[in-house]
C-alpha cells in the first residue's frame, strides 16, 4: 500500500480541496466520500473509485485494480477530512452524468427548493429512497448533493437513486409531459390535508423551513397540501415534513 505523509502532496491537496470546495468539485467533476460504511455503498452501487485513503490498522474491502489506494498518519487524515471526527477512510470519485431524462416513466418523484442544509438534503434523499420514490429534483438554493456532508446524510442513497438539478421551468415540463401533478407543501386558498389527497402519483414539492415555496414555485403547483398538527407549531423540518409526505405517498 502507498504511504503518504505530506500535506504537501497533491493527492491530498486535492482531497482536501474536494471536501471544501463546491466550485473545486464542479471544476474537477469529483467529489468526497468520508467512513468505511460510505465507502462500502460506494462499491457495492458501482460508484467510479479514483482514490481511497485509510488510517494504518483501517480494514478496506477489496479495491477495483485502477484505484490508489493510500496509508496516512491518524493527523493527516484529520487534516484532509472535512469532518469534526474521521472515520480512518476517505475515497474521492467521478461524478456521474446527471442530464435530465427525456421522459418521466415513474410515479412519485420528490423536489427541492431552498432547502440549503446539507444534513437535511442527504436525509430527504436517504428517505425518499426508504419510501421508494422514483427521484429527486433540487431546484434553486438547495445543498450540493456531493458534499461530504450530504452524502454522509444520505447512508449510500446518493448512489441508489437519481438525483438531477433542475429549473423550475424544466421541472414543470417534464411533469406536464408524464401527466403527474406538482403538489406543495404550503398553505393556499385550496390547500387540503395531506391526508386527503391523492400522493400516490405526483410530484412533491418541499421549501425551505424559513421562507417555505416561493411564489413562483406556488404558483406553478396544481395543489398545496398542508401536514395537520398542533397548533401550538408553525412548521416543521425539512426532512421531517418529507418524510411525512413520501409516507402517506407511499402508503
Amino acid at each position: 500500500m502507498e504511504q503518504i505523509t505530506s500535506r504537501a502532496n497533491p493527492l491530498m491537496v486535492h482531497l482536501r480541496k474536494l471536501g471544501a470546495s463546491h466550485s473545486y468539485r464542479n471544476k474537477t467533476g469529483e467529489y468526497l466520500g468520508d467512513s468505511g460504511k460510505l465507502l462500502g455503498e460506494a462499491l457495492r452501487w458501482g460508484a467510479e473509485l479514483t482514490a481511497v485513503v485509510c488510517t494504518p490498522g483501517t480494514a478496506l474491502p477489496q479495491q477495483p485494480p485502477d484505484v490508489r489506494v493510500v496509508e496516512v498518519p491518524e493527523g493527516l487524515m484529520a487534516y484532509i477530512s472535512p469532518m469534526e471526527t474521521p472515520q480512518g477512510v476517505l475515497f474521492s470519485a467521478r461524478r456521474p452524468a446527471s442530464s435530465l431524462p427525456d421522459e418521466l416513466t415513474g410515479r412519485r418523484y420528490l423536489a427541492l427548493e431552498g432547502v440549503q442544509d446539507p444534513g437535511n438534503v442527504g436525509t430527504i434523499l436517504r428517505t425518499a429512497d426508504a419510501f421508494d420514490a422514483d427521484g429527486l429534483f433540487l431546484l434553486a438554493g438547495c445543498a450540493d448533493l456531493y458534499s461530504p456532508k450530504t452524502l454522509r446524510a444520505s447512508m449510500g442513497a446518493a448512489f441508489r437513486r437519481p438525483v438531477w438539478s433542475c429549473t423550475l421551468e424544466e421541472l414543470r415540463t417534464l411533469l406536464n409531459r408524464a401527466g403527474l401533478p406538482l403538489i406543495g407543501t404550503a398553505l393556499r386558498a385550496d390547500t387540503v390535508d395531506a391526508r386527503q389527497a391523492d400522493l400516490s402519483r405526483a410530484a412533491l414539492l418541499i421549501g425551505s423551513e424559513g421562507r417555505g415555496l416561493s411564489q413562483d414555485a406556488l404558483a406553478a403547483c396544481d395543489q398545496t397540501v398542508r401536514i395537520p398538527m398542533s397548533e401550538r407549531c408553525e412548521s416543521l423540518n425539512a426532512a421531517v415534513a418529507a418524510a411525512i409526505v413520501l409516507w402517506e405517498g407511499w402508503r
